[in-house]
């Protein structure tokens, strides 16, 4: 068997609003959260509330973050989100209270799977726990759990649940060491 593309069909996905909502989302995710040139918090947070995200208190914000779909994203207390991350939530990401993704991270809800000569889609929730990280340019895998204080330091891929207080490295992601907190 051999792939075939003209053979893809994801009828079955449901980007959970209207047309019309998901353009207006498209246009404002380019000319407001992709850019150096808004840094404030306060527009940022209102504009994805306004759009079904749930967003705690004093959530930092930085620019250039790309959010595909904000009625799927939840983003609890005192949570920063750094420069260039891309939360790509074809379906629910939950994000803890005091959870630190720092710039360039992926959080990838989405995949395809290469087994199928249609190379289906497949989507899978990510939950980050409060006071987990995610390092620089790492990339958290769909269906994951990234679990209270666990840490994906940088440039790993997280392809299963990280647990607790954890250190995880490398690609795949590999338990380290244990999360001292003083």
């Amino acid at each position: 068997m051999k792939t075939d593309l003209s053979s893809y069909n994801n009828s079955w996905y449901k980007p959970g609003a209207s047309f019309f909502k998901r353009t207006v989302w498209f246009y404002i995710n380019a000319i407001i959260f992709k850019t150096y040139l808004l840094p404030s918090n306060g527009i940022k947070a209102f504009l994805l509330r306004l759009f079904g995200a749930k967003i705690g208190k004093m959530v930092e914000l930085k620019p250039c973050i790309n959010i595909k779909y904000p009625w799927f994203l939840e983003i609890g207390d005192h949570s920063w989100v750094g420069e260039d991350v891309w939360i790509d939530n074809l379906t629910f990401i939950k994000i803890g209270s005091n959870v630190c993704i720092s710039q360039g991270a992926m959080l990838l809800t989405g995949n395809h799977n290469y087994s199928k000569t249609a190379f289906d889609l497949m989507v899978k929730p990510i939950a980050l726990e409060d006071g987990a990280w995610i390092g620089a340019k790492a990339v958290v895998c769909p269906g994951v759990i990234v679990q209270s204080h666990a840490v994906l330091v940088v440039g790993s891929i997280a392809t299963k649940n990280l647990d607790p207080y954890g250190v995880y490295q490398g690609n795949p992601a590999v338990k380290i060491k244990d999360r001292s907190i003083v």
